[in-house]
């Protein structure tokens, strides 16, 4: 059974639509859905544990890092001389919530 979402009521003009390409530009890589899943199973990870988990020379996870960094999907923190990352939870649940996908429902739709 289908549940029915709620609609959100805002004019097209007011949905910033280059919040959300970003942000699925981001997601676009297998790299970084594996790094998004072992933040989600391990906590905050140090960057050096990362690219051992990961298979992957630091300065290309280092990349991959800042684009997750940039569209808010992982945060950092320093200690001392080393970078520990782990994952926005309230990012990413905002965008998987029914808040994106109610921008294309229509009003219209019944569930079957």
């Amino acid at each position: 059974m289908v549940k029915d979402l709620p609609m959100y009521s805002q004019p097209t003009e007011t949905v910033d639509f280059t919040i959300y390409e970003k942000k699925f530009k981001a997601l676009a890589d297998e790299k970084r859905l594996q790094i998004m899943y072992e933040l989600t199973q391990r906590g905050s990870v140090c960057v050096c544990d990362l690219c051992e988990w990961i298979d992957m020379p630091q300065s290309k996870l280092s990349y991959h890092l800042k684009i997750l960094l940039d569209a808010g999907f992982i945060l950092r923190e320093t200690r001392g001389t080393w970078s520990y990352y782990q994952l926005n939870d309230k990012e990413v649940n905002r965008l998987l919530s029914p808040e994106l996908c109610c921008i294309f429902r229509k009003e219209d739709i019944r569930s079957e």
